[in-house]
Parts: C-alpha cells; structure tokens; sequence
C-alpha cells in the first residue's frame, strides 16, 4: 500500500511540475513570440515579433498566438497569414514544409516553396491547372498520375489562394 501512495504522489509531483511551467509560460505578453519563416530562397521573418500567424497543415488550419501548446505539425499546400504587431496582414503561399511551435513561445515556419501572395499570376495558375489536368487523365503509369494528381491539389490551393 505504501508503495502505491508514493507513485501516486511523484505522479501528482511530476504532474504538479509540468502544471506550473506551463502556467509560468501562459503569462507572457504578445510580444514575446519570436517567428522565423523561410524557404531555401527566402527568409521572409527571422525572430519578429507578430501578433497570431494562421497556418495550413494536414491536420487542419489552425491560428497561433503567444502562449501555444507547442506543437509540431507538417504544412500542406495553403496560405499562411501573418498578423503583425501593427496590424496589418501579410499573406504567403507554402507549397509543404514544418511548423514547430515551442515552448518558449517562438514559431518557426520552414517552407519548400513560399512565395507573397502579391507576386502570383493568375493566368499562369489557370494555365499550369488546365495542363496538370490534363496530363492526370492522359498518364501512362500510376506514377504518372500520382505526380499529376500532386501538380493539380497545388494548382488548385494556389488558385484558391489568389481568389
């Protein structure tokens, strides 16, 4: 019996412990979460200070403000956006990448491909969707067509994205 209580109490211990640093990192102020993001061209944020960033993952879209759960996570194609501290907004299309939010309250966002939002075209997205579409019912192999498949799901997020 003994025994029982002291691992029920070293659990309520541990249990206690991850509580309070928890609890000491919940009371930061918004300027406290540190956000890098970039892609192997661009480093578009390197420890700025922003208010919530929006991100697109294969668990779903979620927001992050200071204090997070840290969190890993993996982009899926979509439109990250950033609230910056002066309130304006700034918007970049990811193609996949990471996200690690961590317990200090800093964010860093690793894109494949992230560009502006500002700088697509259009006309191009149309144009490169009609052809990827055509190349998923004209592929030879599953390979093909699985490549083609890809090509398409990312055309249509980036078409959405300037919509």
């Amino acid at each position: 019996m003994a025994s029982i209580i002291a691992r029920r109490s070293s659990r309520v211990y541990r249990l206690y412990e991850t509580c309070s640093r928890s609890f000491s990192v919940g009371h930061r102020n918004n300027a406290d979460m540190a956000f890098t993001f970039a892609s192997p061209y661009d480093v578009y944020y390197k420890d700025a200070k922003v208010k919530q960033i929006d991100v697109p993952t294969f668990s779903g879209n979620f927001g992050i403000l200071p204090s997070h759960v840290p969190t890993l996570a993996v982009l899926k194609p979509g439109v990250v956006n950033v609230f910056e501290e002066d309130g304006s907004q700034k918007k970049f299309f990811v193609s996949s990448g990471s996200v690690t939010i961590n317990d200090d309250s800093s964010v860093q966002i690793l894109a494949e491909e992230a560009h502006p939002i500002d700088r697509l075209d259009a006309g191009a997205i149309r144009e490169g969707l009609t052809k990827a579409q055509h190349e998923v019912t004209s592929a030879s192999s599953e390979t093909a067509k699985a490549e083609a498949q890809i090509a398409v799901e990312c055309f249509e997020a980036l078409q959405k994205a300037v919509e």
